[in-house]
């Protein structure tokens, strides 16, 4: 009894409540369909004897009409003789109650009226029945009664009942195995699944999800569920390593600035010299501010939240503003920064951000690049879409390494020894792929190319008011982030 409980493990099988459900609907449909067959019989049947009855007494009728009496008695006679199925049903009275021929014992009481159908229960040689009988008022005097026995199809619509009653007791059976057996493929299911969450939260994240091979249902959830998992190691061993990077590139200038600090309060003997040093440890916990501001950026960026910033803008103006910029760092440090960008050039996304992810991109270009190179600021349409490109003559990232170059904090053995804190192409990353695009990192040999790819408009649909002048775009210019 404590298993068929409505509160018990067993009525709380997702397998169990799937089964029952699908009894009563498997029950309610046959049901329907029982009754349907047995309504449509059923009357088919009574239409049947109807009309059987109203043929039969039409041909009396003519037949007495014909030859009156003796012929009619005859004819009577004559098809109670031939009726192989025994349920005919005929007699001839006179008003006064006798009877001229026919098998019925008397006229029945309830019979009154000429011209309508009946279904009373009669005599008949002496035997109790069931009979539908039609009455017809003959000149004279005389009624004549025709009918048929109908006990069987009496006894065929009481079968209805008791037939439902076992059907019940069928399906509730094949129900309750049915439970039986569809709880025990749940749990054969879903026990993985339960099994291996079970396992996760016990610190065992290299489980995953067993596959049948099948390729149902349960085998797409299993992926979805494994895939699921995958990125949450991987977002996991991405925040070790952020963790791991924060704690290593923050220490070393903190710990500069307090051996300062300290270096001051203890051998600076004249004002200028302590100015000096807090002035440099400043520097120092800027640099750690920054890191933290970039971070906070590209976290933000990746939430998505800049979305609503979105609009049509001409990337063409925004370039050459860049590369009117850069052109005077390049200068200083020896390079040439050189521009092919057309003069309208449709995109859609946000203006500040991919202006800052274009900058960062172009200030790696001038820290990398030796002396006497040459810059390349491109970009072009084509198939809805816009490439900018950013390609330099430096040492370029190895193959091995690009991989890795838009993780955060990732400095490759080229960058060890340069300033700066391994989040600006992360930022980048973060921009294009907010914007549903993508950056490339290819060898330019010598050297790299970065391209962000983005999604373009029509230029009809361009907003007019989306360029801003070049004072302004200078003006809002963001930092780079340094990589």
């Amino acid at each position: 009894m404590k298993l068929l409980s409505l509160r018990g493990p067993f009525f709380r099988s997702a397998g169990v409540r799937l089964a029952v459900l699908y009894g009563l609907l498997f029950a309610l449909s046959s049901y329907a369909l029982v009754f349907f067959l047995w309504w449509a019989t059923t009357g088919l049947l009574d239409q049947q004897v109807e009309a059987a009855i109203r043929a039969d007494g039409q041909a009396l009728v003519e037949r007495w009409d014909a030859g009156g009496l003796p012929p009619l008695m005859f004819t009577i006679g004559e098809r109670m003789a031939e009726d192989v199925d025994d349920d005919a049903i005929y007699t001839l009275n006179a008003q006064d109650g006798r009877r001229f021929a026919g098998n019925l014992d008397r006229w029945p009481a309830n019979v009154a009226q000429a011209g309508v159908f009946y279904e009373l229960p009669v005599m008949r040689d002496g035997v109790r029945s069931l009979a539908t009988v039609y009455a017809i008022d003959l000149q004279g005097g005389l009624r004549l009664l025709v009918g048929r026995d109908v006990k069987g199809r009496a006894q065929f619509k009481h079968l209805l009942p008791g037939t439902l009653l076992y059907a019940t007791i069928v399906v509730a059976a094949l129900a309750l195995i049915g439970s039986l057996v569809m709880r025990s493929l749940f749990q054969r299911m879903v026990s993985d699944v339960s099994s291996t969450a079970a396992a996760i939260a016990r610190g065992e994240l290299g489980r995953r999800v067993r596959r049948s091979g099948r390729g149902d249902e349960f085998d797409a959830m299993a992926e979805a569920i494994n895939n699921m998992l995958d990125r949450i190691g991987r977002l996991m061993d991405g925040v070790r390593q952020v963790s791991n990077a924060i704690a290593h590139d923050l220490r070393t200038p903190i710990t500069r600035a307090r051996a300062r600090l300290e270096d001051a309060a203890s051998h600076a003997g004249t004002e200028p010299e302590l100015r000096a040093a807090v002035d440099r440890a400043v520097a120092d916990l800027d640099a750690v501010t920054a890191v933290f501001q970039a971070l906070l950026r590209i976290a933000e960026i990746e939430a998505g939240s800049r979305r609503s910033a979105f609009a049509e803008i001409d990337l063409g103006p925004l370039l050459a503003d860049l590369a009117e910029l850069y052109a005077a760092s390049a200068e200083d440090q020896g390079l040439v920064l050189t521009l092919q960008v057309p003069d309208t050039l449709p995109a859609y996304g946000d203006r500040d951000l991919l202006q800052q992810a274009i900058a960062n991109l172009l200030d790696n270009a001038i820290k990398f690049s030796p002396a006497g190179g040459r810059i390349a600021l491109s970009a072009d349409a084509a198939d809805r879409q816009v490439r900018i490109s950013v390609t330099d003559q430096g040492p370029g990232i190895p193959e091995a390494d690009r991989v890795r170059a838009t993780e955060r904090f990732f400095r490759g053995e080229q960058a060890r020894h340069t300033p700066g804190s391994g989040l600006g192409l992360a930022l980048v990353q973060a921009v294009a792929t907010l914007h549903e695009g993508a950056l490339l990192l290819e060898d330019a040999q010598p050297g790299l190319r970065a391209t962000i790819m983005l999604r373009s408009v029509p230029p009809a649909n361009m907003n007019a008011a989306s360029s801003t002048p070049h004072d302004a775009a200078i003006a809002a210019l963001p930092e780079p982030l340094p990589i």
